[in-house]
């Protein structure tokens, strides 16, 4: 039998606790002051995005050699969370640009990687996914965008919904159809830049949470892009955007987490002060079991969104060939935290009472937050199919 000096007993390593520290102490002094403004007034949120470039932190996931942190899943989990602890829309920034440029670091070449890795991480540009369309949300293989050679040149046209930070980033990784007999093996992902001739950006939409972080149609209107930036080979393109979710699913799950975080300890501060009948409402045993409820959960999804994140690690160093047992950890990570988070949140605003359900205090925002968590990166409903088809 192995003895407990043979390893570390399941738990982060001691780095990963004081990145959690700073991380904390930057998102408290530099992100959280703005967060009730951010969304109040439906903001970019600036500032964390110069706190976050200035400290390292928005694309911590980027490797060493492109001029990145080099930090890995559970690194990049623990900074989404703590970001997310105190602004959900802020927690976007490095979430996102994991996200854009995941299918670049996954399966792009060599060239593609210097030439837009090395700007993401000395923080000069930002990176969005454009897989979502009006008619291809859940169906992501029913899109309609298309991709037509033209000697050196691709031709994109086509639109695509929900984007988050477009407008903002700098760069798109983009999944197109370029050849419509194939379905999901005829799309390909390729680099699309902000200032691409016929790339332009639909109104903000009105949403009911995360109003901080820009969500906008994407319009392609023959954009000419050079064939050196298709991403990986021609009909790769959906394995890529695939493949890309079984790893940013866990930064879901770490958004959620955080929000969910954010407000049990907003709720457990202020049921410690609140007196009725005689007495602080946290000595209610009715009061004491929603609290217990809440933390429960919370580090149950917590333990099962880094055991996730330890395994994206792995598949990535290629130290675990089993991609599909990430696919279900993936997929489980997001669903239960956010299923989670939706709970937690609305307890929140419970135990605030008439407090909660006010935009004075924090409570109703993360409850608000935390609902897209639910839907984003496929719904919680996709991802109990994806679970299903994959189960360990």
């Amino acid at each position: 039998m192995a003895g407990s000096t043979d390893f570390d007993l399941y738990r982060p390593s001691e780095e990963h606790d004081m990145l959690r520290e700073s991380v904390r102490s930057l998102a408290e002094a530099k992100i959280a002051p703005f967060a009730a403004e951010v969304d109040e007034q439906g903001r970019f949120p600036q500032e964390a995005l110069d706190a976050l470039v200035g400290n390292d932190l928005h694309a911590v996931h980027v490797p060493e050699s492109y001029g990145g942190a080099g930090a890995d899943a559970l690194a990049t989990v623990i900074v989404i969370e703590e970001v997310a602890r105190v602004c959900a829309s802020s927690s976007l920034i490095p979430a996102v640009n994991k996200l854009g440029s995941l299918p670049v670091i996954l399966s792009g070449s060599e060239e593609l990687k210097s030439k837009y890795l090395a700007p993401l991480a000395k923080g000069d540009a930002m990176f969005s996914y454009c897989l979502s369309e009006p008619e291809a949300g859940s169906d992501a293989a029913g899109m309609k965008t298309r991709a037509v050679r033209d000697g050196d040149f691709w031709v994109l046209n086509g639109v695509k919904r929900w984007i988050t930070n477009a407008g903002v980033s700098e760069y798109y990784t983009v999944m197109a159809v370029t050849d419509p007999e194939k379905r999901s093996k005829g799309i390909s992902a390729f680099v699309v830049e902000k200032g691409d001739e016929g790339v332009s950006f639909g109104a903000p939409e009105k949403k009911l949470g995360i109003k901080g972080s820009p969500t906008r149609e994407v319009y392609f209107d023959n954009v000419r892009i050079p064939a050196d930036r298709m991403i990986g080979e021609e009909g790769t393109g959906f394995a890529t955007a695939m493949k890309t979710l079984d790893h940013t699913r866990i930064t879901i799950a770490a958004q959620a987490l955080g929000i969910a975080q954010g407000a049990l300890d907003y709720a457990k501060g202020y049921v410690a002060e609140r007196k009725q009948f005689g007495k602080p409402i946290g000595d209610f045993q009715g009061v004491q079991f929603m609290l217990a409820d809440m933390a429960m959960k919370l580090e149950a999804a917590r333990q099962l969104t880094y055991a996730a994140a330890a395994r994206s690690e792995r598949v990535s160093l290629g130290a675990d060939g089993k991609a599909e047992d990430l696919t279900f950890y993936g997929a489980a990570a997001k669903c239960y935290a956010s299923d989670a988070a939706m709970e937690i949140t609305t307890d929140a605003v419970q135990l605030l009472g008439g407090y909660g359900y006010t935009r004075d205090y924090p409570v109703e925002r993360m409850m608000r937050d935390a609902k897209i968590t639910q839907i984003y990166e496929g719904t919680n409903q996709v991802q109990r199919i994806v679970m299903a088809r994959n189960l360990p």
